[in-house]
């Protein structure tokens, strides 16, 4: 008689990727982050800080700031966790991070992002290499709906990989903060 245990495939793990420069971090990626939590049922949500966006000029913070500043902002949030990955996989690109995660077979990816990238999502390196590994999972930005529906990669990949979330936005962001 076979054993039970060797006839059952093994579920993989839910978990959010969101990553950018998070200069600095915010109440709206707190929002999107416990949106995305409790939406897709995912078991964790990895904020991914990147030392250089690749789409920006610089960062007004230095990395141990932002990563120090990320932590006070999710204190009482457990289920999210602040990673650098860049020494690990050699890269700041995101479908560098996301080969990593989708290579252990451990994991259900959803790569988080704001309605604002989805409109240039296009132009991202090797931008289907990450939608044919993971779910996009784009989250509506005050002023960015229209073009970000009307985006390439929406109107190509809409109900594929990519789906769009309307929720109570938290209109703020990085760059708004930097001027306060």
């Amino acid at each position: 008689m076979a054993k039970l245990g060797n006839n059952l495939k093994s579920k993989k793990i839910k978990i959010g990727i969101l990553g950018g420069s998070f200069d600095p971090a915010h109440n709206g990626h707190l929002a999107i982050s416990k949106e995305a939590f409790k939406k897709f049922g995912l078991k964790s949500i990895i904020w991914a800080i990147t030392n250089q966006n690749p789409f920006k000029k610089k960062t007004y913070n230095n990395l141990n700031e932002r990563i120090n500043h990320c932590k006070k902002i999710i204190r009482n949030n457990k289920f999210i966790k602040v990673k650098y990955f860049e020494n690990l996989i050699n890269s700041n690109r995101t479908t560098d991070l996301i080969d990593y995660f989708y290579k252990t077979h451990k994991y259900e990816l959803f790569f988080l992002i704001g309605a604002d990238n989805l409109i240039k999502f296009h132009k991202w390196h090797r931008w289907k290499n990450i939608l044919k590994k993971s779910k996009l999972i784009v989250f509506d930005r005050h002023g960015f709906k229209k073009s970000s529906l009307n985006s390439k990669t929406y109107k190509n990949f809409t109900n594929k990989t990519v789906t769009f979330v309307e929720f109570n936005k938290v209109n703020i962001s990085s760059s708004q903060l930097r001027k306060i």
